[in-house]
């Protein structure tokens, strides 16, 4: 077999091991199942091993042979590696477009506005922000880097630190004035409480409850009542309407109190063991796009 129908094979063959589906394969190669079937079937013949196990029962069903599962990290590494390459010899004549996954609130309250920047830097790569908010699979979706919040630690994904929260009663500057101006943590009781349940799953999220605690308020305050909202940037922008106090995260508010539209009513701040990483698979660590959004990014939270 020649050399570039061994590559079209290791293809074909690659695309058909993430979705252990011919029909899903082709439509991502553009081809059709036979022509994805037929190269499959030949690099099966040039190598003389079998690589799927096909289910001749009921609906046909793949699943890799041990032969295949112990070559494919190595293969799709070969693929970044060359995929990389590519990119350095194009980038300084044509564009390339990249995916970031980005948490919607991060995205919202920090990275879309220095964008920008990035793009006067490097005017060559395009970027594709997903924000849908799911955790994505990042060979399955073809996800270049993305963005996360938790412990920085995630099955085949390199991880690099970038930020950690505070965490702060925040309101509307009006909220300060009038009948039951927020003066003491003790004046909550007179204003509702905004609850962010994007992270309730996490078990160490900072809550109103523990912010309390922490600020020395045991009693007189009911953390129970107030509203409910699974989105970050949603709850941050309720309290900038005026509508409650929302319990503040440093990243996500930091550009609206510098402009006014958010004030801290009290100091006592609490600490959070999560944090953002950036996150890629270990394959893309030597992507020119990868290290240039790496590299721009640091620089960008060195800035604050």
């Amino acid at each position: 077999m020649r050399a570039p129908t061994n590559l079209n094979a290791l293809r074909a063959f690659e695309a058909v091991a993430r979705h252990l589906s011919y029909a899903a394969a082709a439509a991502e190669l553009n081809v059709t199942p036979a022509a994805v079937g037929q190269l499959v079937r030949g690099l099966e013949d040039y190598l003389g091993v079998e690589l799927f196990h096909r289910s001749t029962s009921g609906a046909s069903r793949l699943t890799l042979t041990d032969a295949a599962s112990s070559a494919l990290a190595d293969l799709q590494g070969g693929f970044d590696l060359l995929s990389s390459a590519v990119e350095r010899l194009k980038a300084s004549k044509s564009r390339i477009t990249f995916t970031v996954t980005v948490p919607p609130a991060f995205a919202d309250k920090w990275l879309l506005w220095r964008v920008e920047r990035f793009q006067r830097k490097h005017p060559y790569y395009d970027l594709r922000i997903d924000t849908s908010g799911h955790l994505v699979d990042f060979t399955a979706e073809r996800i270049d880097v993305g963005i996360r919040y938790g412990d920085g630690n995630w099955p085949k994904l390199v991880s690099t630190f970038l930020l950690r929260d505070e965490f702060f009663p925040v309101c509307s500057p009006t909220l300060l004035k009038g009948r039951g101006a927020l003066k003491t943590p003790l004046d909550l009781k007179h204003h509702a409480l905004i609850h962010d349940t994007s992270m309730r799953e996490s078990g160490v999220f900072p809550t109103w409850r523990s912010w309390l605690l922490h600020a020395g308020v045991r009693d007189g305050v009911d953390t129970d009542r107030g509203l409910r909202l699974n989105d970050s940037a949603m709850s941050i922008q309720t309290a900038i309407s005026g509508n409650g106090v929302a319990l503040g995260r440093t990243t996500l508010v930091a550009r609206d109190l510098a402009e006014g539209r958010l004030v801290r009513p009290f100091d006592a701040v609490q600490t959070c063991e999560l944090a953002y990483y950036l996150v890629h698979r270990k394959e893309s660590s030597e992507s020119a796009a990868v290290i240039a959004f790496k590299d721009w990014l640091l620089e960008e939270v060195a800035i604050g």
